[in-house]
């Protein structure tokens, strides 16, 4: 046997696998819908242990969707940094970076973009709020970026064509059957261009 000490991934916290289980209830039959006891069923505990966790169902959709519009926005922010740090900034690559994250998250987070199209709304209106000035600031790195690959788009047209983007890529909920679809880099690959061809036809209307 070997002397090493075996490096571990953690797995993912009881918070986490709750979440996790709520957002796939919640996708599926609306915030309403899904009790507390059937969200505890889906980790193994008693409806009434998750409160241990949450003090209700509001909370966790909270959670749900002002946790991934800040996991969006430090992303990009990463991303941006990480691009101005290497030896050659290249906005193509920056592009393509803020694209390949995006892509990730449409197409592993599908159930958080139907809560998002759903169940906003359901949310306080501070927590809300808070989810709408995430939004803005990542759509701003975005236009940033996309001015910077084509300076030629003004700054509304480069808006426009962001929020574009976002709608072809979140449209991954709404896509046929999973076994109707090419494997995962497929669809990553066609997304990929696609998103890459509305920013240059945007450009190429100039």
């Amino acid at each position: 046997m070997s002397t090493h000490a075996t490096a571990r991934v953690a797995g993912p916290t009881r918070r986490e696998q709750i979440l996790r289980e709520a957002a796939l209830l919640f996708a599926e039959r609306g915030f309403h819908g899904v009790g507390v006891d059937e969200i505890g069923a889906a980790v193994g505990i008693s409806g009434p242990g998750l409160y241990r966790h949450f003090p209700g169902k509001d909370a966790m959709l909270s959670e749900l969707l002002v946790g991934i519009s800040e996991r969006l926005l430090t992303g990009g922010r990463l991303r941006v940094a990480e691009d101005a740090a290497a030896p050659e900034s290249s906005p193509d690559a920056l592009l393509d970076a803020l694209i390949e994250g995006h892509i990730d998250f449409a197409l592993d987070d599908r159930p958080l973009i139907t809560l998002h199209d759903r169940e906003l709304d359901r949310l306080r209106d501070a927590d809300r709020k808070r989810v709408r000035r995430l939004q803005r600031e990542y759509v701003e790195i975005w236009v940033s970026v996309a001015r910077t690959r084509y300076p030629a788009l003004t700054e509304a047209e480069a808006r426009v064509t962001v929020h574009a983007v976002f709608g072809l890529l979140n449209s991954t909920p709404r896509l046929a059957r999973p076994e109707a679809l090419p494997d995962r880099a497929a669809t990553a690959k066609l997304l990929h261009r696609l998103a890459r061809g509305a920013f240059a036809a945007a450009a190429d209307g100039r």
